[in-house]
């Protein structure tokens, strides 16, 4: 993966994804590679995963409080500069006009360099699992924020003349959770600390154990047992 020229400079990474542990699990090691080369990295979470439990006694506000500090702890782990949530409720997310407005003021507010997202075209993943709903609510919210709303002031025009938001578009977007990848990002060094970073999410993995050896078993298929290999990929789009 070649970065263009402005990679040489620290970038403003904007990362809007559904929920608690999303990061993590869509691109953990990336993330953790672009803050260790100086990247400022910052969360926008559209939830904040407040019936990521199966237990009918669960109340939602203390589970979200429990996952509030749970991402805390995980963006640690990868050196991210600050984590945001909006206060939309978790499972309901639809990309509709008031939620793109919100995200528009993100990107409005952050003025990102780059921008993380995920992809709203994965349905079924792997075959194994239908991807969640708010995963590809949040993809599609983002990605039609990001064009044509966030870069023109005509779209939205009180988050100018109200609020002083001025319009912007980022440089590049990264979608991540895509089975139509243009970037194979090598991140065998950083598998570990994505398995760290995971792990913070205690009321979301279970076993830990269990969880980083279906991690590592995650390698890619020309890996050996001696020398495992891992990737995360993407989508990336380069504005020209």
């Amino acid at each position: 993966m070649k970065e263009t020229e402005d990679w040489n400079i620290p970038q403003r990474i904007l990362v809007i994804l559904a929920h608690p542990d999303d990061p993590e699990f869509f691109c953990g090691a990336t993330l953790a590679r672009w803050t260790d080369a100086g990247h400022q990295v910052t969360y926008w979470l559209l939830t904040c995963g407040d019936k990521g439990a199966n237990d009918p006694d669960k109340i939602p506000g203390e589970l979200c409080g429990d996952r509030r500090v749970e991402q805390a702890g995980a963006a640690a782990v990868l050196g991210v500069h600050e984590v945001h949530f909006l206060e939309n409720p978790d499972g309901y997310l639809m990309p509709d006009l008031a939620l793109r407005k919100q995200v528009t003021r993100i990107i409005r507010l952050e003025r990102p360099d780059v921008l993380v997202t995920c992809d709203p075209r994965t349905l079924i993943v792997a075959d194994i699992r239908i991807n969640h709903p708010d995963h590809r609510a949040a993809g599609q919210v983002t990605l039609d924020a990001v064009f044509p709303a966030a870069g023109n002031p005509l779209y939205f025009p009180e988050l100018l003349y109200e609020e002083g938001l001025q319009p912007h578009t980022p440089r590049e977007v990264w979608v991540c959770g895509t089975q139509d990848p243009n970037v194979q990002h090598e991140v065998t060094d950083l598998w570990e600390r994505k398995i760290c970073a995971i792990q913070q999410h205690a009321s979301q993995i279970g076993d830990p154990k269990q969880l980083a050896e279906r991690m590592r078993s995650r390698h890619t298929t020309d890996s050996t047992p001696e020398n495992p290999r891992y990737e995360e990929v993407f989508r990336r789009i380069v504005f020209v």
